[in-house]
C-alpha cells in the first residue's frame, strides 16, 4: 500500500466516506502531476501547483471531466 492509498483510506474512514470514491482513475495521477508542473513552471510559483489541484478537484466534484479541465489549463498557458 502506498502512502497515498493509506492517507486516502484514513480520510475516508475518519469522515465517513467511501475510499473507492476518492481514488484516482488510471492516468489521472499523471494528468494531475503534469498540470501541477505546468502551474508551477509557467508561473514561477510552486504554490500554484497544489492550489490548482484543489481547484481541479472541486471542479471534478461538480462533474467536469479531468480531461476537459486539462485542456482548459493547457490552452490558458498556451495563450500566454
Amino acid at each position: 500500500m502506498t502512502w497515498l492509498d493509506d492517507i486516502t483510506r484514513r480520510i475516508a474512514d475518519t469522515h465517513g466516506l467511501d475510499a473507492a470514491s476518492l481514488g484516482l482513475e488510471p492516468g489521472d495521477a499523471d494528468t494531475l502531476l503534469d498540470l501541477a508542473g505546468i502551474a508551477a513552471h509557467s508561473t514561477g510559483e510552486r504554490t500554484n501547483a497544489p492550489l490548482l489541484c484543489h481547484v481541479l478537484g472541486r471542479a471534478r466534484a461538480l462533474g467536469v471531466p479531468l480531461e476537459d479541465l486539462a485542456r482548459t489549463v493547457r490552452a490558458a498557458v498556451d495563450a500566454t
